[in-house]
């Protein structure tokens, strides 16, 4: 039978150890993961009114004229 080339199991390196805690995204450094995305998002979604808001006020001044 052919090799698969789809198949990569065993490709990369070993998983971290994690405690039972940290595998369920309860851990100490799962919450500040989080807090950071959310903060990332946050910033993401404020940029982006930002530019549709001058992207508004832009097509009114050009209608307006």
């Amino acid at each position: 039978m052919a090799k698969s080339r789809n198949n990569l199991l065993g490709v990369g390196g070993q998983r971290k150890k994690l405690s039972r805690a940290g595998g369920q995204g309860n851990g100490p450094a799962g919450t500040a993961d989080r807090k950071a995305a959310v903060d990332q998002k946050q910033e993401l979604l404020r940029k982006m009114r930002e530019r549709a808001q001058g992207g508004a006020e832009q097509a009114q001044e050009g209608s307006a004229s």
